[in-house]
């Protein structure tokens, strides 16, 4: 099983969400790792009433093998379904990676 269909998998049966995308930008980072940066967006009500910190505790803690084992980085982008919609269903770009084997510009 892939890295980014267990987080998926992971996430889904822990959340539930009413929306969840799990994106492999590994490809836009330097050095030879695949499966190694992610951008995750799930919507959920259980993030109803919660900081932005306690989100992303709960999904570190959800993917703590997962960030132990190869997973450099990880973008999370965690709204309720009233964010979401306030945000019209959009996830912010990922910026160009400027570490790793790339050179400056």
């Amino acid at each position: 099983m892939t890295t980014q269909l267990t987080i998926e998998n992971k996430l889904e049966e822990a959340l539930n969400p009413d929306y969840l995308a799990v994106e492999n930008e590994s490809h836009q980072h330097g050095g030879p790792a695949t499966d190694s940066h992610f951008k995750v967006t799930v919507v959920s009500s259980r993030f109803e009433g919660q900081l932005p910190v306690k989100r992303h505790r709960e999904i570190y803690s959800l993917l703590s093998d997962q960030l132990a084992g190869g997973v450099h980085a990880l973008a999370l982008h965690l709204y309720t379904p009233e964010e979401w919609a306030a945000r019209r269903e959009a996830t912010p770009l990922s910026p160009d990676c400027r570490g790793g084997s790339k050179a400056d510009a």
